[in-house]
């Protein structure tokens, strides 16, 4: 959680008197396992340890890319908790909505008979592995079509050049969860990180946003 994005959040919650969480999933960033091993499920369970063991009293959720999909499933767990959500280019559901249908049949089978197939990666030099754990165990998390449970404020914002979440899949999910409080940021020229300062100055501006709602 060193990113651009997180890092911006963290600066801003401090200078507005806020207090701020962010923490990597299993496997991820400076956590300890290897992503290899990890499961859209126990990746939720982390986001419900930290909500449960670190912070006290209502949260507004910030999730990027399947942190976004970890985000509503954290709402649809501890609903009590969840104030309010802020998606940026959430791939909810992205292993069998977005994943899955792109693979060629030569990695699905790859999946289905050795286990794993190794996906390149515009951002990083060595691919990296999805396992047909991850797939499978996905299924069991599975949002769309909805009704997602959630009826505080959304906010999703989204890049129209985005390639990994193409920016349809913020409509299907606006529509989906239960909320009336649903508002969506399409940005022309934005690609899938969003971690240009323009992007960036929209994210605060959502979570301000959020914050007045609640």
């Amino acid at each position: 959680m060193t990113g651009g994005k997180a890092l911006t959040l963290e600066s801003w919650c401090a200078g507005a008197g806020r207090q701020f969480t962010r923490f990597d999933y299993q496997g991820h960033g400076s956590s300890s396992g290897k992503f290899e091993d990890g499961t859209i499920g126990e990746w939720k369970s982390d986001a419900v340890a930290v909500l449960d063991e670190v912070t006290s009293g209502p949260q507004i959720v910030v999730g990027s890319s399947m942190g976004g999909w970890i985000a509503f499933l954290l709402a649809v767990a501890r609903t009590e908790r969840i104030a309010g959500i802020v998606g940026i280019a959430p791939a909810v559901d992205f292993t069998q909505a977005l994943l899955w249908p792109r693979m060629t049949d030569e990695a699905r089978r790859q999946i289905e008979e050795e286990g794993v197939w190794y996906r390149p990666s515009e951002y990083d030099p060595e691919p990296y592995p999805i396992t047909r754990t991850l797939i499978e165990e996905g299924r069991n998390n599975l949002l769309m079509p909805g009704p997602i449970p959630f009826h505080g404020p959304v906010r999703l914002i989204h890049g129209m050049l985005d390639e990994a979440v193409p920016w349809e899949h913020s409509l299907k999910i606006a529509d989906a969860v239960a909320s009336d409080d649903v508002e969506l940021s399409f940005i022309k020229d934005g690609e899938h990180r969003l971690s240009r300062d323009s992007d960036l100055s929209r994210l605060i501006s959502a979570v301000q946003n959020v914050i007045e709602r609640v």
